[in-house]
């Protein structure tokens, strides 16, 4: 799933990823077996753990956002003048929740300042549109302000097409499935579904996503609702669209000769087993893992849990038909080693009719290892289907604390989205924990290659863990993302008690990190007199000129090989208040780094990445001091002072006529 994706922190594979979902896609359109448009990125950010499409979004930080969908995008309609597929960036905007308390996708109005609006809710979708020129942009279900995001013309001209100049040929507005019929039927913002599909298409629509009866097109044309010049922009735009994809130039397309030769070839299976490897996240151990393990005989381990034998359980929402599906259990076997197996519940209470308990004993019973594989499946969450909680569920703690009584060493991989693991971390006899997410077709083999250490865990939480309790605290209709005397905060920038914090991950080894340079003093006029060079977005967009590049010495100091990821966090009491905790700002991900190997990270930033966000939504460079710290928890910080007068960025523009909270 993108999220374990995510967890990389690792362009370079995410567009590998993006390439090999192209290329099969586009496999299967010359085929005919299907179109040439695909509705991915979900770029909506992650920012409440009960949201059931969460799996489906690369976190709640927006740089690592940002960069999922610049990687995926490019991946996915390749380098070339034709684009191998169209992508397509949902859900356009504030789109992050299903059904809660009474209000659903279909009918909620998000109320969001303009401040959080350009900072957090649009800036992915800045990066899809404006940097990364994606061909197709899907307006979502829900209100923004007031106004339904598909009749929106603040949402889909003022910013998508004038701001950020959206307007390349090829360039086209598709409805999410029913969106239209949501603008009367829902919102009740038009009287009937033929005023309200005139009203998607003059804000600028090009393309109603249909179900049965999911707009009135002919109506709104018979009554002379829609303008034939809207009508013929639509049209034009979609019709530009293929012909940007190739679509009417047969074997002379770029991409004419992609079939079934390019469809799971040894290349694709090695992306996706390497994609589950590196997302996986090492939570707590105490040297229980790497398994110190014999194959045959001598080394007996129980696999216990939902997911350890049960291969459909590894995809995620919206996955594709893999071509295999290989759980723990057959990795293990195919492994060599001696395995006994036991199911368990996902989502039950504990009851005394209960059967898994007895047969998780008997599986345990002569075992040196128990590996429980616990956690969510996709029957708690999806699309149209939040969370309620984020506890463990009961049944499955109860077994874990049944399985601590055998006195073995208990280690837990934990299946689907974040859970409150504060008692499994309290718990002294649960020696180690990893989250897998969705790991897909060979998740089974990543999980035992890393609890073997024929690999090291190096993946990151792209999400922060957040306690049980917050779920009474915040209400999920509220987009604020600044802590009040109302509101804890959301996201690890503004809400400072996590159980286990954003970015945090541990490693079979040991790594020392230093900044390797001192961070000069920066004036803002220099920066920006030196932007521009090989970026070509700089001078009309200046957020996007580079800063010098941050650098950071990195040792391996253990005594294993491992990946490293490099995150390097900003904070300081500059702009308007209340200042974020702290700010991601830059990341990389080092690879293989040997025992006593000594490298320098070379990270990437820009104007924008440091500059903070007005109240009207502008983008601006403040001066004042900020520190730089390196990982989670902090390994080394320095300081560095940004001089001279504040510089908007970005001028964000107003809304006209639309009430903002």
């Amino acid at each position: 799933m993108p999220l374990l994706m995510a967890a990389t922190f690792d362009h370079e594979l995410i567009e590998k990823v993006g390439e090999v979902i192209g290329t099969e896609g586009r496999a299967f359109g010359n085929a005919g077996f299907s179109g040439f448009d695909y509705w991915t990125p979900n770029v909506n950010p992650f920012k409440d753990p009960r949201w059931g499409r969460g799996s489906e979004t690369p976190g709640e930080d927006i740089l690592r956002i940002k960069r999922y969908a610049a990687s995926m995008i490019r991946g996915l309609q390749g380098p070339l003048r034709e684009r191998r597929v169209v992508a397509t960036c949902k859900h356009y905007a504030a789109n992050d929740f299903e059904d809660w308390n009474g209000s659903t996708r279909h009918d909620f109005d998000a109320k969001v300042t303009l401040q959080d609006l350009a900072e957090y809710y649009l800036s992915p979708f800045q990066q899809c549109a404006r940097d990364s020129k994606v061909g197709s942009i899907m307006c979502s279900y829900n209100a923004v302000n007031g106004v339904p995001a598909c009749a929106n013309t603040y949402l889909m001209q003022t910013i998508l097409r004038e701001h950020w100049n959206w307007t390349a040929p090829g360039n086209y507005i598709t409805s999410d499935c029913e969106a239209v019929l949501d603008i009367s039927a829902n919102h009740h913002y038009a009287k009937t579904n033929a005023e309200g599909t005139a009203l998607a298409f003059e804000a600028g629509i090009d393309s109603s996503c249909e179900y049965e009866s999911s707009s009135d097109i002919p109506g709104a044309w018979t009554q002379g609702l829609l303008e034939q010049s809207t009508v013929d922009r639509a049209l034009t735009r979609l019709y530009e669209g293929l012909v940007k994809v190739g679509y009417f130039d047969g074997n002379h397309s770029e991409y004419a000769s992609l079939g079934w030769k390019d469809v799971n070839t040894p290349k694709s299976q090695e992306v996706a087993l390497q994609a589950a490897i590196e997302g996986i996240v090492l939570l707590k151990n105490d040297k229980t893992l790497p398994l110190d393990l014999k194959t045959g005989s001598k080394s007996k381990l129980a696999m216990i849990g939902f997911w350890a034998n049960d291969p459909k359980t590894l995809s995620g929402g919206y996955s594709g038909t893999p071509a295999f599906q290989h759980s723990p259990v057959y990795a293990a076997q195919a492994m060599g080693f001696n395995v006994t197996t036991a199911g368990g519940p996902v989502l039950q209470n504990s009851t005394s009719n209960e059967t898994w308990t007895q047969a998780a004993l008997e599986a345990a019973k002569d075992a040196n290892f128990i590996l429980y594989f616990g956690g969510l499946d996709t029957s708690a969450a999806g699309e149209t289907k939040d969370r309620t909680t984020i506890n463990w569920p009961e049944a499955q703690l109860q077994l874990t604390t049944t399985l601590i009584k055998l006195s073995k060493p208990l280690i837990v991989a934990q299946m689907g989205d974040q859970l409150d693991n504060t008692p499994l971390l309290a718990a002294k006899a649960v020696n180690s924990i990893l989250w897998a997410n969705w790991p897909g077709q060979d998740g089974g083999k990543a999980v035992m290659q890393i609890l073997t250490g024929l690999k090291s865990p190096a993946g990151r939480l792209p999400v922060m863990q957040y306690p049980a309790n917050y779920t009474a605290a915040v209400p999920m209709t509220d987009m604020n993302l600044r802590p009040s005397d109302k509101l804890p905060g959301r996201t690890y920038r503004w809400y400072p008690t996590a159980v286990q914090p954003f970015g945090f991950g541990l490693h079979y080894t040991t790594f020392k990190t230093k900044i390797a340079a001192p961070l000069p003093r920066l004036a803002i006029q220099d920066l920006l007199s030196r932007c521009g060079g090989d970026n070509a977005n700089a001078n009309a967009y200046p957020d996007t000129c580079a800063l010098p590049p941050l650098q950071v010495e990195v040792t391996n100091t253990g005594n294993r090989s491992s990946d490293y990821v490099v995150l390097a966090f900003l904070a300081g009491d500059v702009g308007p208040k209340p200042y974020p905790i702290k700010t991601l700002v830059s990341y990389t991900r080092l690879r293989d780094l040997s025992p006593g190997n000594k490298t320098t990270a070379h990270l990437e930033w820009t104007l924008g990445d440091i500059a903070r966000y007005d109240e009207q939504g502008n983008s601006v460079l403040y001066p004042g001091t900020y520190t730089v710290t390196v990982d989670e928890p902090a390994q080394a910080s320095a300081s560095f002072v940004v001089e001279g007068e504040a510089v908007v960025l970005d001028w964000w523009p107003a809304p006209s006529g639309q009430v903002v909270v």
